[in-house]
Protein backbone atom coordinates (compact mmCIF):
# COMPACT_ATOMS: atom_id res chain seq x y z
CA UNK A 1 0.00 0.00 0.00
CA UNK A 2 0.75 3.58 -0.99
CA UNK A 3 1.49 5.94 2.25
CA UNK A 4 2.20 9.38 1.71
CA UNK A 5 2.13 12.58 4.78
CA UNK A 6 -0.26 14.81 5.59
CA UNK A 7 -1.23 18.13 7.84
CA UNK A 8 -4.65 18.89 9.77
CA UNK A 9 -5.32 22.51 9.67
CA UNK A 10 -5.49 23.00 13.54
CA UNK A 11 -2.80 24.27 16.32
CA UNK A 12 -0.99 20.83 17.78
CA UNK A 13 -1.52 22.67 21.69
CA UNK A 14 -5.51 21.99 20.24
CA UNK A 15 -4.59 18.24 19.62
CA UNK A 16 -2.68 17.94 23.17
CA UNK A 17 -5.68 19.74 24.69
CA UNK A 18 -8.49 17.02 23.26
CA UNK A 19 -5.89 14.08 24.24
CA UNK A 20 -5.45 15.10 27.61
CA UNK A 21 -9.07 15.42 28.09
CA UNK A 22 -9.63 11.41 26.64
CA UNK A 23 -7.21 10.53 28.61
CA UNK A 24 -8.63 11.75 31.89
CA UNK A 25 -11.79 9.78 30.58
CA UNK A 26 -10.16 6.92 30.07
CA UNK A 27 -8.27 6.76 33.30
CA UNK A 28 -11.52 7.87 34.92
CA UNK A 29 -13.93 5.05 33.00
CA UNK A 30 -11.63 2.13 31.63
CA UNK A 31 -11.12 -0.85 33.74
CA UNK A 32 -7.92 -1.80 31.91
CA UNK A 33 -6.69 1.55 29.74
CA UNK A 34 -3.71 -0.55 28.67
CA UNK A 35 -6.27 -2.27 26.47
CA UNK A 36 -7.12 0.19 24.45
CA UNK A 37 -6.23 -0.29 20.58
CA UNK A 38 -5.32 3.58 20.61
CA UNK A 39 -3.38 5.86 22.15
CA UNK A 40 -5.68 8.93 23.47
CA UNK A 41 -3.49 10.87 20.95
CA UNK A 42 -4.80 9.17 17.92
CA UNK A 43 -8.23 8.90 19.02
CA UNK A 44 -7.80 12.96 19.04
CA UNK A 45 -6.41 12.95 15.77
CA UNK A 46 -9.25 10.66 14.23
CA UNK A 47 -11.69 13.03 16.23
CA UNK A 48 -10.18 16.13 14.40
CA UNK A 49 -9.60 14.45 11.15
CA UNK A 50 -13.65 13.19 10.70
CA UNK A 51 -14.80 16.99 12.36
CA UNK A 52 -12.43 19.04 10.03
CA UNK A 53 -11.88 17.74 6.47
CA UNK A 54 -15.24 14.71 7.02
CA UNK A 55 -12.72 12.06 6.44
CA UNK A 56 -14.33 8.74 5.61
CA UNK A 57 -14.63 6.65 8.57
CA UNK A 58 -13.10 3.23 7.16
CA UNK A 59 -10.23 5.59 6.15
CA UNK A 60 -9.41 6.52 9.75
CA UNK A 61 -9.97 3.76 10.76
CA UNK A 62 -6.87 2.14 8.66
CA UNK A 63 -4.72 5.07 8.72
CA UNK A 64 -5.16 4.28 13.19
CA UNK A 65 -4.99 0.86 12.65
CA UNK A 66 -8.45 -0.37 14.27
CA UNK A 67 -11.67 -1.71 13.09
CA UNK A 68 -14.50 0.71 11.38
CA UNK A 69 -16.28 -0.64 14.29
CA UNK A 70 -13.88 0.42 17.31
CA UNK A 71 -13.51 4.26 15.02
CA UNK A 72 -16.94 4.71 15.23
CA UNK A 73 -17.28 3.97 19.09
CA UNK A 74 -13.62 6.40 19.53
CA UNK A 75 -15.45 9.06 17.15
CA UNK A 76 -18.90 9.37 19.71
CA UNK A 77 -16.56 8.59 22.49
CA UNK A 78 -14.43 12.06 22.02
CA UNK A 79 -17.67 13.49 20.84
CA UNK A 80 -19.03 13.23 24.28
CA UNK A 81 -15.52 14.13 25.79
CA UNK A 82 -15.03 17.54 23.93
CA UNK A 83 -18.72 18.00 23.84
CA UNK A 84 -18.71 18.04 27.70
CA UNK A 85 -16.34 20.80 27.91
CA UNK A 86 -19.01 23.59 25.81
CA UNK A 87 -19.61 26.41 28.26
CA UNK A 88 -23.34 26.26 29.98
CA UNK A 89 -25.39 29.43 28.63
CA UNK A 90 -25.54 31.21 31.74
CA UNK A 91 -21.84 30.61 31.83
CA UNK A 92 -21.53 32.55 28.59
CA UNK A 93 -23.89 35.38 29.52
CA UNK A 94 -22.08 36.05 33.07
CA UNK A 95 -18.64 36.36 30.91
CA UNK A 96 -20.11 38.64 28.34
CA UNK A 97 -21.97 40.54 31.00
CA UNK A 98 -18.53 41.01 33.43
CA UNK A 99 -16.89 41.79 29.85
CA UNK A 100 -19.10 44.91 28.75
CA UNK A 101 -20.90 43.42 25.56
CA UNK A 102 -22.99 45.69 24.11
CA UNK A 103 -25.49 43.31 22.56
CA UNK A 104 -25.65 39.76 21.61
CA UNK A 105 -27.20 38.20 18.22
CA UNK A 106 -29.39 35.16 17.84
CA UNK A 107 -30.08 33.11 14.79
CA UNK A 108 -30.91 29.99 13.21
CA UNK A 109 -28.88 27.35 11.53
CA UNK A 110 -30.32 24.20 9.67
CA UNK A 111 -27.41 21.21 9.75
CA UNK A 112 -28.08 19.21 7.06
CA UNK A 113 -28.51 15.66 7.04
CA UNK A 114 -29.20 12.32 5.39
CA UNK A 115 -33.15 12.05 4.73
CA UNK A 116 -35.13 10.58 7.68
CA UNK A 117 -38.08 8.77 8.19
CA UNK A 118 -39.63 9.87 11.31
CA UNK A 119 -43.07 11.98 10.66
CA UNK A 120 -44.64 13.91 12.76
CA UNK A 121 -47.66 12.17 14.24
CA UNK A 122 -49.40 15.51 14.66
CA UNK A 123 -49.30 16.35 10.80
CA UNK A 124 -47.48 13.52 9.11
CA UNK A 125 -45.24 15.83 7.75
CA UNK A 126 -41.56 14.54 7.94
CA UNK A 127 -40.39 15.72 11.56
CA UNK A 128 -37.05 16.62 10.33
CA UNK A 129 -37.40 18.21 6.99
CA UNK A 130 -37.21 21.93 6.83
CA UNK A 131 -39.71 23.50 4.30
CA UNK A 132 -37.85 27.22 4.80
CA UNK A 133 -34.72 25.44 3.16
CA UNK A 134 -36.38 22.69 1.28
CA UNK A 135 -33.84 20.18 2.77
CA UNK A 136 -33.52 17.84 5.45
CA UNK A 137 -31.52 18.49 8.48
CA UNK A 138 -31.60 19.67 12.67
CA UNK A 139 -32.45 23.47 13.48
CA UNK A 140 -29.12 24.66 15.53
CA UNK A 141 -30.11 28.43 17.62
CA UNK A 142 -27.01 30.26 17.86
CA UNK A 143 -25.84 33.10 19.67
CA UNK A 144 -23.27 35.58 19.10
CA UNK A 145 -21.05 38.55 20.56
CA UNK A 146 -20.99 41.53 18.82
CA UNK A 147 -18.44 40.76 16.53
CA UNK A 148 -20.13 37.61 15.32
CA UNK A 149 -18.45 35.40 16.85
CA UNK A 150 -20.32 32.30 18.02
CA UNK A 151 -20.14 31.86 22.50
CA UNK A 152 -22.84 29.35 22.58
CA UNK A 153 -24.83 26.46 20.18
CA UNK A 154 -28.40 25.00 21.27
CA UNK A 155 -29.22 21.42 21.90
CA UNK A 156 -30.55 20.45 17.90
CA UNK A 157 -34.59 20.14 16.96
CA UNK A 158 -35.59 18.58 14.09
CA UNK A 159 -35.57 21.16 10.68
CA UNK A 160 -39.50 21.30 10.86
CA UNK A 161 -39.12 23.58 13.99
CA UNK A 162 -39.30 27.29 13.44
CA UNK A 163 -36.25 28.98 14.94
CA UNK A 164 -38.81 30.99 17.42
CA UNK A 165 -40.27 27.75 18.68
CA UNK A 166 -36.41 26.54 19.15
CA UNK A 167 -35.28 29.64 20.44
CA UNK A 168 -38.40 29.55 23.22
CA UNK A 169 -37.35 25.96 24.23
CA UNK A 170 -33.66 26.50 24.54
CA UNK A 171 -32.27 30.42 24.87
CA UNK A 172 -35.05 32.82 25.23
CA UNK A 173 -35.72 32.36 28.90
CA UNK A 174 -31.93 33.07 29.96
CA UNK A 175 -31.99 36.46 27.72
CA UNK A 176 -34.60 38.19 29.17
CA UNK A 177 -33.25 38.80 32.53
CA UNK A 178 -29.74 39.92 31.03
CA UNK A 179 -32.12 41.91 29.00
CA UNK A 180 -32.49 44.00 31.73
CA UNK A 181 -29.44 44.39 32.70
CA UNK A 182 -28.45 46.01 29.44
CA UNK A 183 -27.65 43.52 27.24
CA UNK A 184 -29.80 43.24 24.44
CA UNK A 185 -30.34 40.43 21.80
CA UNK A 186 -30.81 41.20 17.69
CA UNK A 187 -32.42 38.61 15.78
CA UNK A 188 -34.05 38.55 12.37
CA UNK A 189 -37.96 38.83 11.36
CA UNK A 190 -38.12 35.02 11.99
CA UNK A 191 -37.96 36.13 16.08
CA UNK A 192 -40.42 38.59 15.63
CA UNK A 193 -42.61 38.64 19.01
CA UNK A 194 -39.99 36.80 21.24
CA UNK A 195 -40.27 38.91 24.10
CA UNK A 196 -38.56 41.94 25.76
CA UNK A 197 -35.13 42.45 25.13
CA UNK A 198 -35.20 41.01 21.54
CA UNK A 199 -35.15 43.28 19.03
CA UNK A 200 -36.23 42.38 15.52
CA UNK A 201 -36.87 44.06 12.60
CA UNK A 202 -39.93 46.00 12.08
CA UNK A 203 -42.18 44.19 9.72
CA UNK A 204 -44.43 45.58 6.86
CA UNK A 205 -43.63 46.61 3.02
CA UNK A 206 -43.40 50.62 3.18
CA UNK A 207 -42.32 51.46 6.75
CA UNK A 208 -41.68 54.97 7.45
CA UNK A 209 -38.51 57.15 7.53
CA UNK A 210 -38.60 55.71 11.36
CA UNK A 211 -38.70 52.47 10.96
CA UNK A 212 -36.89 52.02 7.82
CA UNK A 213 -33.71 53.51 9.60
CA UNK A 214 -33.73 51.48 12.53
CA UNK A 215 -34.07 48.55 10.38
CA UNK A 216 -31.45 49.57 8.29
CA UNK A 217 -29.08 50.19 11.88
CA UNK A 218 -29.89 46.81 12.88
CA UNK A 219 -29.45 44.86 9.94
CA UNK A 220 -26.16 46.84 10.19
CA UNK A 221 -25.13 45.74 13.93
CA UNK A 222 -26.42 41.90 13.40
CA UNK A 223 -24.43 41.77 10.13
CA UNK A 224 -21.21 40.48 11.68
CA UNK A 225 -23.41 37.23 13.08
CA UNK A 226 -23.48 35.80 9.42
CA UNK A 227 -19.65 34.77 10.62
CA UNK A 228 -20.37 32.77 13.36
CA UNK A 229 -22.74 29.86 10.42
CA UNK A 230 -19.74 30.36 8.40
CA UNK A 231 -17.20 29.10 10.94
CA UNK A 232 -18.83 26.85 12.32
CA UNK A 233 -20.13 25.29 8.89
CA UNK A 234 -15.88 25.30 8.12
CA UNK A 235 -15.77 22.14 9.69
CA UNK A 236 -16.81 19.67 6.95
CA UNK A 237 -18.90 17.16 9.50
CA UNK A 238 -21.39 20.02 9.32
CA UNK A 239 -21.33 20.17 5.95
CA UNK A 240 -24.35 17.01 5.98
CA UNK A 241 -24.22 14.82 8.87
CA UNK A 242 -24.85 11.18 7.93
CA UNK A 243 -24.94 9.78 11.71
CA UNK A 244 -28.31 9.71 13.62
CA UNK A 245 -29.13 13.34 13.70
CA UNK A 246 -29.46 13.69 17.59
CA UNK A 247 -25.91 13.50 17.33
CA UNK A 248 -25.95 17.25 15.88
CA UNK A 249 -25.93 18.56 19.30
CA UNK A 250 -22.91 17.06 20.11
CA UNK A 251 -21.09 17.51 17.20
CA UNK A 252 -22.03 21.61 17.19
CA UNK A 253 -20.94 21.63 20.83
CA UNK A 254 -17.79 19.72 19.90
CA UNK A 255 -16.91 22.32 16.69
CA UNK A 256 -17.43 25.56 19.09
CA UNK A 257 -15.36 23.98 21.44
CA UNK A 258 -12.12 23.56 18.89
CA UNK A 259 -12.75 26.68 17.37
CA UNK A 260 -12.64 28.10 21.03
CA UNK A 261 -9.37 25.92 21.49
CA UNK A 262 -7.61 27.50 18.45
CA UNK A 263 -8.53 30.79 19.58
CA UNK A 264 -7.03 30.05 23.04
CA UNK A 265 -10.52 31.01 24.33
CA UNK A 266 -9.93 28.19 26.82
Amino acid sequence: MLSYRATLDVPVSTARTVSRWIAAHRRRHDVRPWQRAATSWVQAVMLLRWLIHATDVAGIARDAGVSPATAYRYLHEALDVVSSKAPDLPEVLRRLKDNGEPFVCLDGTLIRTDRVAERDPDTGYHLWYSGKHKAFGGNIQVLTDSTGYPVWTSPVEPGSVHDIEAARTHVLPALYPVAAQGIVTLADKGYAGAGIGIKTPVKGSKPDPADQTYNQVQAHLRAPAERANALLKGFKALKRVTLDPSAITKITATALVILNLNNNLL
